[in-house]
């Protein structure tokens, strides 16, 4: 890579990186080629990107966002995993890390909090955007669908009284 592309590629990396929500960083020593294709397919599903590069090249990068202290972590062959979604790169980075032994989390950022292993592991347990966002639809709707069902529940209830009472005049 010559001296411009280097430079080209750190201002995009720093573009993408200032917009991210979260990221992951992992050492991927004795990764096949199959099993790369593999994560980097299964972040992308999820709404992720990955990135390998040169650690000094990544350092760079970080200079001027919130991610910046980070840079500790970029020792060794690393692989960068990001998304906007706070949950989809650490959900697809734990999910595959639990399939390939080779693949260790390292940390991460979410936005200017730091995260060790651990905070990763416990950010993807948690639900992603869309199925929060479905499980608040379903709270909201769930309160009007019980409005009308009481406020039919008393018509209903005085239609059966009123045939109720024309049975038994029927029957009399």
């Amino acid at each position: 890579m010559e001296r411009a592309e280097k430079h080209e590629f750190v201002t995009s990396l720093n573009a993408e990186l200032a917009d991210t929500g979260v990221v992951v960083v992992a050492h991927y020593a004795g990764l096949s080629v199959s099993q790369m294709t593999t994560l980097r397919s299964s972040v992308r599903e999820a709404g992720g990107t990955v990135k390998v590069a040169k650690n000094r090249l990544v350092k760079l990068a970080l200079q001027g966002t919130e991610l910046e202290h980070i840079a500790d972590l970029f020792q060794g062959p690393t692989v960068l995993v990001y998304s906007e979604d706070p949950v989809a790169a650490p959900k697809a980075a734990v999910n595959f890390a639990k399939a390939n032994e080779n693949f260790e989390i390292l940390g991460g950022a979410l936005g200017s909090t730091n995260l060790n292993a651990d905070g990763v592991k416990s950010l993807a347990t948690m639900p992603s955007l869309d199925e929060l966002r479905g499980k608040l639809v379903g709270l909201i709707q769930t309160p009007a669908s019980r409005i009308a069902q009481v406020v039919n529940a008393p018509a209903g209830q005085l239609a059966r009284v009123f045939n109720a009472y024309a049975e038994k005049d029927k029957a009399a």
